[in-house]
């Protein structure tokens, strides 16, 4: 008799708990929705430009706004120095190699021909000064003994480059010298250059303000840095110029206005003004006519989700990535965002494991989903926490 009472107390117990187990069951996270716009801006058709490929991309969301044979390979000149510097920053960050190290100028470095810092065979000069060469002054010799000084010679660093172009998602991309002087196996496109500035900007701030420099002093020679957008315009601040008579003359170029940052590619336009005239008519276009939103940032809690058999019962979730949305402007105040967790999360959980999704939708459209993930590790609970949770999850199982 006792018996049976104590059984009947150990079910009701249960039957109260497993309400609870309900009410656990995350369901879809609300999320502020902006106001709805009266009517969206009409956007007119962009502008078509005298050169052979351009690109325009909104830099915090990696989305392309104009493209115009963005993926076609094509010389890319002095661009190629934009991979030069970036892998020059990425020792720098890594403690390969210090600012302040000498590198000894060798003779190869010192006979490269074209555009020149004009460093002396024997001499030493620092990686920060060959840096500064390289971005300023498009020095193909200071291109050539920072790439020695890194790799040992040019060609292991061209392995170096390719590496990372494909780290990148630069598919379009071939590097043979540090230079970007002709060869037919040497290419990249107006995407991949793009992809690139983007890392450029992002991946080390404080070297990208180099690309602001507008002239450098160097072996009692004052040169200017060739993109005329940094005097014409005081939103640009980077990024490059390249030009070669198989290339044409060619840009990358950055610009911040209201807090949004866009970069542009142009190849093969045919002279320096028509390449910074160009550019200009793509930066216009863009801040006239997109505008970008962060929705979510990353590793930032977005919501708790119920842990089953846990030392913990719940876990911070959130997003790897920024959730950033370029659109048509207008467009934005009509999207909406939703979030869907698992139901039945068990531990052990680890950081980094997805355990949902949040999507972008405009109207019954999804325009971009993102997992969500578990910002924290969570480890087994003790053996009455996973007993206890096994014995609800079989009810739950049983009434849902």
């Amino acid at each position: 008799m006792k018996t049976t009472r104590l059984v009947q107390r150990l079910f009701l117990a249960l039957l109260i708990c497993v309400p609870s187990a309900w009410a656990a069951e995350p369901q879809a996270t609300p999320v502020p929705t902006p106001t709805r716009a009266a009517e969206p801006q009409a956007i007119p058709a962009p502008p078509q430009l005298a050169a052979t490929s351009y690109l325009l991309m909104d830099a915090a969301s990696g989305q392309v706004l104009i493209d115009s044979n963005g993926d076609q390979r094509l010389p890319p000149a002095s661009l190629t120095k934009l991979m030069t510097a970036y892998i020059a920053t990425l020792e720098i960050k890594r403690g390969q190699i210090k600012e302040g190290d000498m590198v000894t100028v060798s003779e190869r470095a010192w006979r490269t021909g074209g555009s020149r810092m004009f460093i002396q065979v024997g001499t030493q000069v620092s990686v920060d000064d060959l840096l500064h060469g390289i971005i300023i002054q498009s020095g193909n010799d200071s291109s050539v003994a920072l790439a020695e000084h890194i790799a040992g010679s040019e060609d292991a660093f061209a392995d170096m480059m390719n590496t990372t172009a494909q780290r990148l998602g630069m598919s379009n991309s071939h590097f043979m010298n540090a230079t970007g002087l002709p060869h037919p196996e040497h290419y990249s496109s107006a995407h991949d250059m793009a992809k690139l500035a983007r890392a450029i900007i992002y991946d080390d701030p404080a070297h990208y303000a180099i690309y602001a420099q507008k002239e450098f002093f160097w072996n009692n020679i004052k040169q200017p840095n060739r993109n005329l957008l940094l005097w014409r315009d005081k939103t640009v601040d980077g990024l490059k110029t390249g030009h070669t008579e198989e290339a044409g003359y060619c840009l990358v170029a950055s610009a911040v206005r209201d807090g949004q940052r866009l970069i542009s590619v142009v190849f093969g336009t045919n002279s320096e003004q028509a390449r910074a005239a160009e550019t200009q008519k793509l930066l216009t276009y863009g801040f006239r006519f997109f505008e970008t939103q962060t929705f979510f940032q990353k590793n930032t809690e977005l919501a708790r989700s119920t842990v089953w058999k846990g030392a913990s019962r719940e876990v911070k979730v959130g997003l790897a990535e920024d959730l950033t949305f370029t659109m048509p402007r207008g467009q934005l105040k009509q999207l909406t965002t939703s979030s869907v967790l698992e139901p039945q999360l068990i531990a052990p959980i680890q950081q980094g494991t997805v355990v949902g999704r949040v999507e972008v939708r405009l109207g019954e459209q999804v325009l971009r989903s993102a997992d969500l993930i578990a910002l924290e590790t969570v480890e087994e609970g003790g053996l009455f926490r996973r007993l206890w949770d096994s014995i609800r999850l079989f009810f739950y199982g049983l009434f849902n």
